[in-house]
């Protein structure tokens, strides 16, 4: 017997987390010891390798239009400020919502990859490329008017105008973000992650470069920035797209375009739009609460200690989002093989990973919440603050591990239509007026927000915990014409 044939076979015997006996794999892959009744040791290690390269890669992306915003704050205050508006005003408006459009093809080409019907995995990539277009559009068309929203919204009036010129420079990003999220998750989801980390850090690198000239060396100056994330993000764009079509590793999942492809926009937007509210009704939710602590008593400490919080909250959950990805492929590609017990087994497994990160990082920030929060301001008020949040900070770090996860599992088995309202109704029926309240009319300012937040989050995390144990683990329909197809090996 072949040794791919006897790994085939002893992947096929192992036994479920779930089961009663709670034994994992009875010992396999834990050779006998206790850790492997504990945590599937096998399964733990596929998915840590998975996960580091994926939080490395996000790092990357995520740095570069945050590096143009560095550049642009030494040129001034006012081009910091309106620099850091855009870039908020960018994610809120634009990068999250493209994030949450690719979260289709976590679903689709997750299972497809697991039933074996590899060259539609192609097909659903064009058919979401189409659709993050489209959407781009309308997105860049907001961006246009970002002066007028912002001075709706109570922004400075010189800020909104900096703000607004540094977004239409960023308009091009915007396309070249859509198309790159979904060829990130193309890979991903083919379990393709090594790659990533090289061809994410090369166009990161450059854009140092790139930005540095366009501001400094250039009459563009302060619209450099912007520019040079813009064409920073077309770079790391066509780079893994020429991966893609150049590399034998996608002979049987990418066969060139087609336009067949139209013919799943639809049935893509039935998960897209879900997805992308899923990612933007969190995220919205965070930046509510700095708008909040704008308009408390001495809005400069409580803006200021929120904003700190939450970049701290994005930082912990950007550590985690690699497990979160790792939870969405092994579940979507179990359950397109049709094997819902092992989609289970590595749900459960990522769970006590995140767990166990988790913890680290709520340890960290509980020894060093001093010198972290050094790095944000000098102000020793703002950091004898910041030191009283961070027990409630360790607690939201907890519960979003675990509801990134839970996330990750309902984007793989295809249920955004169901996380979308628990999102909606937990963080904006139950956690921001609760925030409001004790915010404001009990008087406990940031600390009130925070614990808004908090029963925000518990009520998201226990709904999906429940979508999660009641639903049907079963593979969605891939559609009349993907069930004729016959599968290659790959």
């Amino acid at each position: 017997m072949s040794s791919d044939t006897t790994a085939q076979t002893t992947a096929e015997t192992r036994q479920p987390l779930l089961e009663a006996s709670g034994g994992g794999i009875g010992g396999h892959g834990g050779g006998g010891r206790w850790w492997g009744n504990v945590l599937d040791v096998g399964e733990a290690k596929n998915q840590v390798l998975f996960s580091l390269p994926m939080i490395l890669t996000n790092v990357f992306y995520y740095s570069i239009p945050l590096v143009s915003v560095m550049f642009a704050g030494h040129l001034g205050e006012l081009e910091l400020a309106g620099a850091t508006l855009a870039n908020s005003w960018a994610n809120v408006t634009g990068f999250a919502f493209m994030v949450g459009l690719s979260g289709a093809l976590e679903t689709l080409c997750g299972q497809g990859f697991g039933a074996k019907l590899y060259r539609m995995l192609g097909i659903y990539l064009q058919a979401s490329c189409i659709i993050s277009c489209f959407f781009a559009v309308i997105i860049s068309i907001l961006w246009f008017y970002t002066e007028p929203i912002l001075i709706l919204l109570k922004q400075d009036a010189q800020i909104s105008e900096t703000a607004a010129l540094y977004m239409k420079f960023l308009m091009p990003g915007v396309f070249a973000y859509g198309f790159l999220e979904n060829i990130q998750r193309f890979l991903q989801t083919q379990s393709i992650v090594m790659p990533l980390v090289l061809l994410s850090v090369l166009p990161m690198v450059i854009h140092f470069g790139i930005v540095y000239v366009l501001v400094n060396w250039t009459s563009v100056g302060y619209k450099g920035a912007p520019l040079a994330a813009s064409i920073s993000l077309w770079i790391s764009c066509l780079v893994l797209a020429i991966y893609v079509m150049s590399s034998k590793k996608f002979k049987h999942t990418w066969e060139g375009f087609s336009f067949e492809s139209f013919r799943f926009i639809l049935t893509e937007l039935r998960l897209a739009l879900p997805s992308a509210a899923m990612v933007c009704l969190e995220c919205w939710a965070f930046e509510i609460l700095v708008f909040l602590a704008g308009i408390m008593p001495n809005s400069q400490i409580t803006t200021s200690l929120t904003a700190m919080c939450v970049n701290t909250e994005a930082i912990a959950y950007m550590i985690t989002y690699g497990l979160s990805a790792a939870a969405s492929t092994r579940v979507s590609n179990e359950l397109g093989a049709k094997k819902p017990e092992r989609a289970k087994n590595a749900m459960v497994v990522t769970l006590k990973l995140s767990v166990l990160l988790a913890l680290a990082f709520i340890l960290t920030l509980a020894f060093g919440h001093n010198i972290w929060a050094s790095f944000f301001s000098d102000s020793t008020s703002i950091i004898t603050e910041f030191a009283s949040m961070t027990p409630f900070l360790a607690i939201s770090i907890a519960l979003d591990s675990i509801q990134g996860v839970l996330s990750g599992v309902a984007r793989g088995c295809g249920w955004q239509h169901l996380a979308v309202f628990a999102n909606l109704g937990t963080f904006f029926l139950i956690g921001m007026p609760i925030a409001a309240v004790l915010g404001f009319k009990l008087k406990l300012y940031v600390k009130g927000l925070w614990i808004g937040l908090i029963c925000g989050l518990s009520s998201q995390t226990g709904t999906l915990l429940l979508i999660t144990l009641c639903r049907k683990w079963t593979r969605i329909d891939l559609s009349d014409q993907a069930d004729k197809e016959i599968p290659d090996s790959v």
